[in-house]
């Protein structure tokens, strides 16, 4: 049984490209849905991970730039290779402006369309262990108080329990009780596993708590 290297939606109005390339797609490992239309895609694709949409620019009713722009608007973050036969030096501007990860002119060889489109897996891939990392990291800082929040900033900062006492103003003993109940709480011991559960993660988007820290 061959090895399934990750899904592919195919949105293109061109019935021989689709059976084309979903075929050949398909003998390689990839698993591959197919839409004649950008509106198709939206009613009936899942958005799951690793994916690429493999998408063309010119097509009847919601061309690729506006499903490009859809997408956005929706947050769904599957990234995008363009094909196109027939698109012009704006067009392709404003598809990599807006993030597409390439962009294929047809006709295109086998060898570079899986490169771009193994590329995109993978970057997929990334984005949804990030986004995992984070969800999981937010579910324990929001378990928090917000003096604890506060601190538990500090500490992945690399702060001593004395170094969070003269920013916060509160006791080095007091510091070290919140760190206490902060390891605790993210079941862990040391402030070395805590930063590296923060690593790659973006701290801003952790919502800090707004109340009055305790002391």
């Amino acid at each position: 049984m061959k090895k399934r290297l990750g899904h592919i939606f195919l949105v293109d109005d061109n019935h021989d490209m689709r059976f084309y390339l979903s075929d050949m797609l398909i003998m390689l490992g990839y698993t591959v849905d197919t839409f004649d239309n950008a509106n198709a895609f939206l009613d009936n694709a899942m958005d799951i991970s690793p994916a690429v949409l493999l998408l063309d620019m010119r097509m009847p009713g919601i061309n690729g730039l506006e499903l490009q722009l859809r997408m956005e608007s929706l947050c769904r973050k599957t990234p995008i290779i363009f094909i196109s036969g027939e698109s012009d030096k704006d067009e392709i501007i404003e598809a990599f402006r807006m993030g597409a990860v390439d962009f294929l002119l047809k006709p295109f060889n086998r060898e570079k369309l899986c490169q771009v489109v193994d590329k995109a897996l993978e970057m997929d891939r990334q984005r949804n262990h990030e986004f995992v990392k984070t969800d999981v990291l937010r579910r324990s800082f929001e378990t928090l108080s917000a003096r604890e929040q506060e601190i538990f900033m500090l500490i992945v900062q690399g702060l001593t329990n004395k170094g969070i006492a003269e920013v916060t103003g509160i006791q080095p003993g007091t510091a070290k009780k919140h760190r206490a109940t902060i390891y605790q709480k993210f079941q862990i011991n040391t402030s070395a596993e805590l930063i590296s559960q923060c690593q790659g993660v973006d701290l801003s988007q952790l919502k800090v708590t707004e109340e009055n820290a305790e002391q």
